[in-house]
């Protein structure tokens, strides 16, 4: 924005004051219509005025002489004691004067009264009734103005009493302006014109933050639009600029706009502020306060905007929300957050401003014109300050960027020269390995040639052993067979032929498969090695076929070795041994062993064997078994 512009503009407003509402009298609420002053000024300490308590007084009851007397001025009274729930009548008395060159008119302030009734003296010992307020339609106004005027009558001489009859649901600030129409064509004129650079700066700020948004696509921007619409349009609202230009045919809505507009500002305020100083991650605790403030501030908007429109009017725990993220902003500026300086020289100027306008509203400090508009020019030096801090976020995010830019561009060639570093490294390696690796192949081939002849020697040894093999398990098969033959062999000495599992099934797989494998379900004699150990499978029909199986001994549920030694007992004739002692010695149950050694009897007598020897019994009575 072009520095000569603004401060043009500021030297307007801070000279508005002065060249707009002139001099204000007091100590009377007559007036003498003068032509050498243009105007007067009126509030309600200098007026008279009645406090209908009742709200039961009729126009007919004021305008009575004995009543006349109830009307009084009250130095003290401010617009923080007006009362919401009564009904205030104001007299104001005006001498004429008809030889003035001048045109007259009567106008009140304040936009956000909801009623003014002005009965104005008619010429003919009467009076006609006015209506002005927000509660009323735009149009039924006599001037297309934001505030209410009415023409007086200056056409003979005496002292005209105006009556006026004001209700609000809001603090009224009852202050009446008596002016020459030059005078309030030229006040409206300037008024109007600074309302669109104030409008026009907001609009401007908030599309340029729009354009940004869509750009860049970062959500702060499209909270601070909002907020910059919301700030826009809740000023509207103040000024009375809404009611005429957006919403004229619908007053209901200036009864609660000020409400949904102000709630608007601080929502879109924390939201902007959250995103923008990412207090989220810099400061959880603070962020969490953030959040319950705006949703104190949401069920106070609720409850206003269903049960009671008062709670929309300025208060004094408005100042929270600004103040804290102002504290906020200087919390985290304080951490070393450069983006956060200018959020701060902002929202301290905005806290300020609100403020000001808050003391004002409760009638702390006396009513300015440029006081009354401080919240105005909080907002437009918050706006322009926000719009630098953004773009001083952009920039200081540059900076670091190319910052850290450099910082890779150096770092890459950094690693460049160590990559080429360790790559010629890697080369000097790789050769000195490569020729290590030749020698070495090469000794590894003479190796190989000397374990080569190791291997034919260790053949012939072999050979030699397996021939001796051959010879010593035959002699001990033979040794076996004449041991389990002989009827004397005690539970120790079985131990010793069959001291564990594998040997009982080493035994089984020699008498089975000893003279070569027979499929016992297709009768195919070729075979691989089975899942498990002394298993073997079957090359043609896949089926597997254990030691055990199609013996006695299969599916026992007691080792084998055991068993083993009671197939012995049963077919032995010289010891003769009890099922308990059978049991008591094999550390078995009895039933056990007198289930197995049932199964064998009954075997021996299946078969008609009448003096048993071992390799009867092996074999169950199954046409698919081949018989030994």
């Amino acid at each position: 924005m072009n520095p000569k512009f603004l401060k043009a503009l500021i030297l307007l407003v801070l000279t508005l004051p002065i060249s707009v509402f002139g001099q204000r009298i007091s100590g009377s609420s007559t007036l003498k219509i003068d032509d050498n002053l243009n105007e007067r000024i009126f509030s309600i300490s200098q007026l008279e005025f009645f406090e209908d308590k009742e709200n039961t007084l009729e126009f007919k009851d004021v305008v009575a002489p004995d009543f006349q007397d109830n009307f009084k001025i009250r130095p003290s009274f401010s617009k923080n004691k007006f009362d919401i729930h009564n009904t205030y009548w104001v007299k104001l008395s005006i001498e004429k004067t008809p030889e003035s060159n001048k045109k007259w008119l009567m106008e009140f302030y304040d936009q956000t009264i909801d009623s003014i009734e002005v009965f104005a003296p008619d010429g003919t010992g009467g009076y006609e009734k006015y209506k002005f307020g927000d509660a009323h339609s735009f149009q039924t106004r006599l001037f297309s103005h934001k505030n209410f005027e009415l023409i007086l009558n200056n056409n003979e001489e005496g002292i005209d009493n105006y009556y006026i009859k004001i209700r609000s649901n809001q603090k009224a600030d009852i202050r009446i302006a008596i002016r020459s129409l030059n005078r309030f064509i030229y006040y409206a004129l300037n008024e109007y014109f600074v309302y669109g650079i104030f409008y026009g700066m907001i609009a401007i700020i908030g599309l340029y933050n729009l354009l940004v948004y869509t750009a860049v696509r970062e959500i702060k921007y499209l909270y601070y639009t909002f907020y910059l619409a919301s700030v826009g349009i809740y000023a509207m609202c103040v000024d009375g600029i809404a009611f005429q230009y957006l919403w004229p045919n619908h007053p209901s809505w200036n009864q609660i706009a000020n409400g949904i507009f102000s709630y608007s500002i601080v929502l879109w305020a924390i939201l902007f502020s959250i995103r923008f100083l990412n207090i989220k991650h810099r400061s959880p605790k603070i962020h969490q306060f953030l959040l319950a403030i705006l949703g104190i501030k949401s069920v106070l908007f609720l409850v206003g905007l269903i049960w009671d429109p008062k709670l929309f009017e300025i208060r004094y725990y408005d100042i929270i929300p600004f103040s804290f993220i102002f504290f906020a902003s200087i919390y985290i500026w304080s951490r070393g957050y450069k983006v956060a300086r200018f959020f701060v020289i902002a929202y301290g100027v905005l806290f300020f401003g609100v403020v000001i306008k808050v003391l004002v509203n409760t009638a702390i400090i006396p009513h300015m014109t440029l006081i009354y508009y401080s919240l105005h020019i909080a907002f437009l030096l918050e706006m322009l300050l926000l719009t630098f801090a953004l773009g001083d976020r952009i920039r200081i995010l540059k900076n670091n960027r190319d910052r850290a830019m450099k910082r890779a561009i150096k770092q890459i060639e950094i690693n460049y020269a160590l990559k080429e570093k360790v790559t010629q490294e890697l080369e000097l390696k790789v050769e000195e390995r490569t020729r290590e690796l030749k020698d070495k192949n090469q000794l590894l081939e003479k190796y190989n040639e000397q374990l080569m002849e190791k291997d034919e020697e260790i053949k012939r040894f072999n050979a030699i052993l397996d021939k001796d093999n051959w010879k010593l398990k035959s002699s001990i098969k033979a040794s076996f067979q004449a041991r389990l033959t002989n009827k004397l062999l005690s539970y120790e000495e079985i131990q010793k032929i069959f001291p564990d599992q594998a040997a009982c099934f080493r035994y089984l797989e020699e008498f089975k498969w000893g003279q070569g494998f027979v499929c016992r379900h297709c009768g195919n004699t070729k075979f691989s090695k089975g899942p498990k150990l002394f298993t073997k499978r079957c090359s043609k029909c896949g089926h597997i076929d254990s030691v055990t199986a199609g013996t006695v001994f299969h599916g026992i549920k007691f080792p084998i070795e055991k068993a083993f030694y009671i197939a012995y007992s049963t077919i032995s004739n010289s010891e003769k041994q009890t099922l308990d002692q059978l049991s008591e010695q094999l550390d078995l149950r009895r039933n056990t062993v007198w289930t197995f050694k049932k199964k064998i009897q009954q075997l021996i007598q299946e078969k008609g064997l009448i003096n048993p020897h071992w390799q009867d019994i092996l074999w169950l009575e199954d046409n698919k078994v081949k018989t030994k």
